[in-house]
């Protein structure tokens, strides 16, 4: 439950199971439930989780601002069809507020006002008329402007907002003020709503303090995920996308302060859906092991490109887009780590064990001129194994026919020399090898299979 001066203003329904009620005392709570977990109520944490929430639901429409009792207005009327329309994006808000451990009490009519009052019964009405008739039924309570005056209203038998609508006017206006007027001519449609649309900030960089000290790297996956949501929305306000995002995790701070672990993630493409960035950070923290407690948790995206939009081709390619295959990479590489996961990476060296070289794949291989094409073998051999000559005439397993060759290679003399003859041989069942000869200086000329050719 949450207090505000020693007082409980929110109980669980655990809390009213336990015969708790609103307005208690924390000393009469104590003693009727010892056990429940009272939580003072923190203003500056309520104002950053609306911000967040209004940061992540930016994804949905850039036009949106904040409302009276802490609630949020979004226009969606040019948002509707992208997203499937009325019920498909209420449904994709509610898992939104959802993934931040919130619950949202939705609302949709054709004007602002409307909608936030439709919210208090979670009905959704298009069109003007339906919308009056379910005004007009309204607790005239439920519009602040109206609740300075219940008790007038109360006393003329006025409790819907119909009953109110359908007063003299000018003896409503004398009585209670234009502002309660604005406020039912803007529910109704009759007057204009002004807004001061939210502005995203110029970079993401967002912070959130735990309530409780968390010691498993995947228990922080929770709080990840709200975050990743925020930075969704703000991806979406700025039409950008992140190639890379930092998830901090703080320990201890003051005289033991102790280094914040960092979480890098960089990805192959730049990203914006938060279902994909989820699922990296869920293999990461998997592996991650603790050295202290965290106690607060941020993210960072210190790298975002211009969002452009994914290309839709008439015939899709076999085995998935490109897209999809740099996702399994990063999912590899989230989950193996960044040295376990390969990438080619040739050099410019003309000795073949020299120059087919792995890195990994964040690396960034190095740009080598042009080079002729040359046929080599789809295998190269770690150990290129020595063969037997009869007639002149190399064996591997049988007698091998020669296809092509010599192709001389004389190089490496800084680090070992190599002066080679590479022949292309096939045996009697069509199979071809890659064989050299070695003529080193000083030695016996021998022969050596080092690839096979698929």
């Amino acid at each position: 439950m949450v207090l505000e001066h020693e007082c409980a203003i929110a109980l669980s329904p655990q809390a009213i199971d336990l015969g708790l009620q609103g307005g208690m005392r924390r000393n009469s709570m104590s003693a009727l439930a010892p056990g429940v977990l009272m939580l003072e109520r923190q203003p500056l944490r309520e104002t950053d989780t609306r911000d967040g929430a209004a940061l992540a639901l930016l994804q949905y429409t850039p036009e949106l601002t904040h409302a009276d009792e802490d609630s949020l207005l979004l226009s969606v009327a040019a948002s509707l069809r992208l997203f499937g329309g009325p019920r498909a994006l209420c449904r994709r808000i509610r898992s939104t507020v959802a993934a931040l451990g919130l619950n949202a009490q939705l609302g949709m009519a054709p004007t602002a006002t409307g909608a936030w009052l439709m919210a208090r019964r979670g009905r959704r009405v298009m069109r003007r008329e339906p919308l009056v008739r379910h005004l007009a039924n309204m607790p005239c309570t439920w519009l602040p402007a109206a609740r300075p005056h219940r008790d007038w209203f109360d006393g003329l038998g006025c409790r819907t907002l119909g009953a109110i609508r359908a007063l003299p006017r000018a003896g409503l206006q004398r009585r209670c003020g234009k502002p309660l007027i604005k406020a039912l001519d803007a529910a109704h449609g009759e007057a204009p709503e002004l807004f001061e649309w939210v502005v995203a900030p110029a970079s993401f960089s967002r912070r959130v303090e735990l309530i409780a000290r968390i010691d498993h790297a995947e228990a922080a996956l929770f709080v990840a995920r709200h975050l990743v949501e925020q930075l969704c929305g703000w991806l979406a306000a700025q039409q950008r996308a992140v190639s890379q995002i930092t998830l901090v995790l703080e320990h201890e701070r003051g005289r033991h302060a102790i280094a914040p672990t960092l979480v890098d993630i960089a990805l192959a493409e730049p990203a914006w859906q938060p279902e994909h960035l989820v699922r990296l950070l869920r293999e990461r923290l998997g592996r991650l092991e603790l050295g202290a407690p965290i106690i607060q948790i941020g993210l960072d995206a210190p790298d975002s490109v211009a969002f452009a939009p994914p290309s839709e081709s008439l015939f899709p390619e076999p085995g998935g887009t490109p897209a999809d295959r740099r996702r399994l990479v990063e999912l590899l590489t989230a989950r193996l780590g960044s040295d376990q996961v390969l990438q080619v990476a040739p050099r410019a060296d003309y000795r073949p064990e020299v120059a087919n070289h792995w890195a990994p794949i964040g690396d960034r291989p190095p740009s080598l001129p042009e080079a002729p094409v040359a046929d080599r073998p789809f295998w190269l051999l770690d150990i290129p194994i020595p063969l037997v000559v009869r007639d002149n005439r190399p064996l591997y397993r049988t007698p091998l026919r020669k296809v092509a060759g010599p192709e001389r290679i004389e190089t490496g003399w800084w680090d070992g020399l190599a002066v080679r003859d590479y022949f292309v041989y096939e045996d009697e069942h069509a199979t071809r090898y890659w064989l050299y000869q070695d003529r080193s200086p000083g030695a016996d000329i021998k022969w050596f299979l080092h690839g096979i050719f698929g």
